[in-house]
């Protein structure tokens, strides 16, 4: 935490037990990075209670701990014989989130966060996308990092807390005045986001994921719906895609809270009203209207989906403020979001290679769907599963592929700790005549192959990623580079 002067307990808006006073140099989770004056968070966690490190932390000079009461029994005997301030709290991973924006000092004037199962990247991206053509200094932070007019790499979508101000810090003082943000269910759980000053809030969709993380359905939508319910602020204003099955329930706790809201979607109604689509080769016409005002836009970008994303990503604009129409200027010349329905090679024939995140079975039967009517031949899809992810998923991510696509191929994603040949027989599951490839580099090669005039391939499952998880290695791989050697190895060298 270095460029950052001591503080004490009070400027951090803690209190000690038995009231001791403490300055504070730094904060951290991990205790290996501890130094003197450090102010050490024990979190509990899913395996492991931050409070089994808290002696580590002592004896590397913390000088405050912050816990729950549970950590704080743990390690009695410990802090009882140190000098060590400490501070209990009955939600420590907020009561973390509000200490390390306090500690931090600063963020960009305007933030936005996005949520929702898929597309929260993309909403985040065109947000930025737009602001900077409006003239503001912006970023995006999520799965693809921190991009825009400042940069910086990211580990998490939703970073812990004292990652997240830092960087938040590190933009504001770098000249970023607008800033969007993804809120991952993971990271709405445990409380990352709070502390983050909204202006606005939006809500893409809610569909199955993260079943290994979250008891339930219910559990998740509560997670999701943690950004409107706590987060965003009551005078913040919430954008809503009302088209999915939980736009509705989102609608309702907007209202709870009184907050500001805009609409966005298909539904009759909606204030930002998408009216009717026009698919080319390269793009989309999109029509819609916004307070009585038709306007038609042309996109250059593939996907149906592209529609709710952009309605998505207008709203959030026009709620911080900017003028409506200006918004709609921009629109013509936002780029596809790299991973994102992502056009990767062609071949010398005129078929064309797509990647795309899309990784569960909502996400693969909508980007396939979404596909389909700028494809005037057969279209080709490669899908696979995660390891120590949701199981449940798998077979689900077969039918959805062999339900939209004309040929299937089942191939390795990130298998992690699993049997990467279990995976893929889960998969087979749902889609039982579709090709099975182990090695995800002949499974594209395979892939591009069997296109002939007029197919497509959609690459599904890890977009952006430069790398592919086996075990504990990290092995460098990337689906669009794959793509454009396949191609190039196919159609002697181009691409």
């Amino acid at each position: 935490m270095a460029g950052f002067a001591a503080k004490s307990l009070a400027e951090l808006g803690l209190t000690a037990q038995g009231g001791r006073m403490a300055e504070i140099t730094g904060l951290c989770v991990d205790s290996r990075e501890v130094r003197d004056g450090t102010l050490f968070a024990a979190m509990p966690g899913t395996k492991v209670h931050g409070a089994t490190f808290i002696e580590t932390a002592i004896a590397r000079g913390a000088v405050a701990v912050l816990t729950d009461a549970e950590g704080a029994r743990m390690a009695a005997q410990v802090l009882a014989a140190s000098n060590v301030a400490l501070i209990v709290a009955e939600d420590p991973r907020q009561t973390l989130a509000y200490t390390a924006a306090l500690w931090s000092g600063g963020q960009p004037e305007t933030m936005v966060a996005v949520t929702g199962t898929n597309g929260k990247t993309s909403v985040a991206t065109f947000v930025r996308q737009i602001w900077s053509e409006l003239g503001h200094e912006a970023i995006n932070l999520g799965t693809t990092g921190v991009e825009g007019a400042w940069t910086a790499p990211l580990h998490h979508t939703t970073p812990e807390p004292i990652t997240l101000h830092r960087t938040l810090a590190a933009a504001a003082g770098a000249g970023v005045t607008h800033a969007a943000m993804e809120a991952s269910s993971h990271g709405l759980a445990q409380r990352r986001l709070d502390g983050v000053q909204l202006r606005a809030a939006g809500f893409t969709n809610f569909t199955q994921d993260h079943l290994d993380y979250h008891e339930n359905f219910d559990a998740y939508f509560a997670a999701k719906a943690g950004l409107f319910a706590r987060v965003l602020p009551e005078d913040g204003t919430a954008v809503i895609n009302i088209d999915g099955a939980r736009g509705g329930d989102m609608v309702e706790v907007v209202a709870n809270r009184g907050q500001d809201l805009i609409t966005v979607g298909r539904t009759d109604g909606a204030d930002l009203h998408i009216q009717g689509q026009r698919y080319t080769a390269h793009g989309q016409d999109l029509l819609f209207e916004w307070e009585g005002r038709a306007q038609q836009v042309h996109l250059p970008l593939i996907g149906g989906f592209q529609a709710e994303n952009i309605a998505l990503a207008a709203g959030l604009v026009i709620a911080c403020g900017g003028d409506p129409y200006r918004v709609f200027e921009t629109l013509p010349h936002l780029t596809t979001v790299r991973g994102r329905m992502q056009l990767a090679a062609k071949r010398e024939n005129g078929a064309a290679v797509f990647v795309d995140y899309a990784h569960t079975p909502d996400a693969v039967a909508t980007a396939l769907k979404a596909l389909r009517p700028h494809v005037m031949g057969r279209l080709v899809a490669i899908i696979g599963a995660g390891g120590d992810r949701d199981a449940t998923k798998r077979p689900l991510m077969g039918e959805a592929a062999a339900a939209a696509a004309d040929l299937v191929i089942v191939t390795d994603d990130n298998p992690r700790s699993e049997d990467p040949a279990m995976i893929r027989a889960a998969v087979l599951l749902g889609c039982p005549a579709a090709q099975e490839i182990g090695d995800r580099a002949e499974a594209i090669l395979r892939g591009v192959d069997a296109l002939g005039p007029g197919d497509a391939l959609l690459i599904a499952g890890k977009g952006h990623e430069t790398g592919q998880t086996v075990g504990d290695d990290v092995f460098p791989f990337d689906d669009a580079e794959q793509a454009s050697v396949a191609v190039s190895a196919l159609d002697g060298g181009l691409a």
